[in-house]
């Protein structure tokens, strides 16, 4: 097959099928040498992984880093990395209902999920009182509204007709709103906007995703309970909602106006302009980066430690958290619980810091520390990590889970 065509093909490919082909053909791992003893020339592999790289902003020279075995392997786990980190097809939270008290915090609520289908369309189940009432999202039609025993009725996994047009790649939600991410780059956003995480100047609830038109080559996006992130293809940081709780602002990476109650739209993080962001996650009040070159960046409330400083000062602007930077490992992937933190190593190593209980006693681990539990495990290497509420999930990768 002529070379043009096969990288058409290769082009079009996921990262599992590129690695199986780099590992079954070795003309595509690498071309054949041409003069005697001449080292080989990249193959077509390689040369489309370095394609998407580059796609991404990242340009890599001829000398090999520390520790890779060949440019293939180094690049297919960094696209692999990269497309953990961008693509989460589901994800869960509770939507309040729009009557509020006075401090503006929702009363009652009810779960709800979204999915994101095999053909990336975007589907909801919740309640079937919050779709008559218009509560998450547009009205799903098609199923009864009622149920005979008088208990809540949920629906199935539905369609949202509105979105069936859009390839959707990734989803995230809080417990008030929800965000989802196109194949293209666009972001889009519905529920309870009143604390501005919904990224519209006009702050308002949302029946029903809707664009937020300021974004725009978005590759990963975060739902957090009083801010919103993305990060797009340059490596930028974005954020917007108020920050944290009880009014302050200091979970946004930014200053605000001090009569300023919340970011509306979505605002960069400048203070990481010198740095590649790859990944973002939000907790109840704090926000963790995860860079391109293996460094992790913690920013907000600090009521329990969750910043990994040492400390319990709250951070207005982003900080490098020197005890993973000291380990001397690189770092691909973070999570945020309410209150505390998880931070994934290359090698698969799990690193935790916040607020623990356990048997009744509660403890603020004010620095990462390892989870010795894992490593107890022989030959456990953990791909994925993740942290809701109180709970923290580790993915291995023989597709074990652990919690």
């Amino acid at each position: 097959m002529p070379p043009e065509l096969l990288s058409i093909i290769l082009s079009q490919l996921d990262i599992l099928a590129l690695a199986c082909l780099a590992a079954t053909c070795r003309l595509l791992w690498c071309d054949a040498p041409t003069p005697p003893l001449a080292l080989p020339t990249p193959g077509l592999v390689e040369t489309e992984l370095r394609r998407r790289a580059e796609a991404r902003g990242l340009h890599f020279g001829s000398s090999l880093p520390e520790g890779a075995l060949s440019w293939v392997t180094y690049l297919l786990k960094r696209e692999f990395y990269d497309a953990l980190r961008r693509e989460s097809p589901l994800a869960v939270g509770i939507y309040h209902s729009p009557w509020v008290n006075p401090v503006g915090a929702p009363f009652g609520g009810s779960p709800h999920s979204l999915f994101v289908g095999r053909e990336g369309r975007l589907h909801l189940a919740c309640l079937r009182d919050e779709i008559k009432t218009g509560g998450v999202g547009e009205p799903l039609l098609g199923h009864d509204w009622g149920s005979d025993t008088g208990a809540p009725a949920r629906t199935p996994p539905t369609l949202v007709s509105s979105m069936q047009d859009k390839r959707i790649v990734s989803v995230a939600s809080s417990d008030r709103h929800c965000l989802a991410l196109s194949a293209v780059g666009e972001v889009y956003s519905w529920g309870y906007g009143t604390l501005g995480v919904l990224g519209r100047a006009d702050g308002s609830a949302r029946v029903g995703p809707r664009r937020i038109e300021t974004l725009e080559g978005i590759k990963s996006i975060a739902a957090g309970e009083f801010t919103s992130a993305a990060v797009d293809d340059r490596g930028r940081l974005f954020t917007w909602g108020r920050g944290a709780i009880g009014g302050s602002t200091v979970g946004l990476g930014y200053e605000l106006d001090p009569e300023t109650e919340c970011q509306l739209n979505p605002k960069r993080v400048d203070a990481l302009s010198e740095d590649r962001v790859v990944g973002v996650a939000l907790g109840q009040g704090f926000t963790l980066a995860v860079t391109d070159a293996g460094a992790v960046f913690s920013f907000g409330q600090s009521g329990h430690g969750e910043l990994g400083h040492g400390s319990l000062e709250s951070e207005v602007l982003p900080r490098r958290v020197e005890a993973l930077a000291e380990t001397g490992l690189r770092f691909v992937a973070v999570a945020a619980g309410d209150y505390h933190a998880l931070a994934l190593t290359e090698e698969g190593q799990v690193y935790r810091w916040g607020y623990e209980q356990a048997n009744g006693h509660s403890q603020e681990q004010l620095t990462p520390q390892l989870v010795t539990a894992l490593v107890a495990l022989v030959g456990v290497r953990v791909m994925l990590v993740y942290a809701k509420g109180y709970c923290s999930c580790a993915v291995a990768d023989k597709g074990e889970l652990y919690t």
